[in-house]
């Protein structure tokens, strides 16, 4: 793709995260040497061109309270688990959710989604009553709860020189 070097040190800077503050945009661009219209507008060309498809946010959960945390796998017939997906991707429980394939005989599941809560009891109680609420409580599923926690992060990208 052809993209400029200040469109190259804009990314570079961005892959850093965002600062949590009243203007984020113009504080990224003190460091690019941009004034903050200049950037959203930036961002806003690159992703039109489909150099940034979107900007995700990682949100921290463990600092917020929040526990105890898992991904419930599910076993839903093929012709319907999109439309499951969508439905359950829409639940206030759900921060996640996505198609994968099976992998049989061991992994029957092709439906994932996670659910975060303060503690196991909660997280138990929010997909049980999920299930129910959305009519899924007959498809069979597991509830695979993190027993270890991991640094997130989004794609780094280091701005080069040319030159270099």
């Amino acid at each position: 793709m052809d993209v400029s070097e200040r469109e190259l040190a804009l990314i570079s800077a961005l892959s850093g995260g965002l600062d949590l503050c009243a203007s984020p945009y113009a504080r990224l661009g003190t460091v690019v040497g941009m004034n903050e219209s200049d950037v959203i507008a930036t961002l806003a060309a690159l992703r039109d061109r489909g150099v940034i498809r979107r900007l995700g946010v990682i949100v921290r959960h463990h600092e917020l309270g929040y526990r105890a945390n898992a991904m419930v796998v599910w076993d839903v017939p093929d012709d319907q688990v999109a439309a499951v997906g969508r439905r359950l991707g829409q639940c206030d429980e759900v921060t996640l959710c996505y198609r994968r394939p099976r992998r049989l005989p061991d992994w029957p599941y092709n439906l994932f989604t996670m659910v975060h809560g303060k503690d196991r009891a909660e997280v138990e109680a929010a997909i049980a009553g999920m299930a129910i609420r959305e009519g899924v409580d007959h498809y069979p599923r597991q509830a695979l709860f993190s027993l270890k926690r991991f640094k997130q992060c989004g794609a780094r990208y280091q701005h080069r020189h040319a030159a270099e």
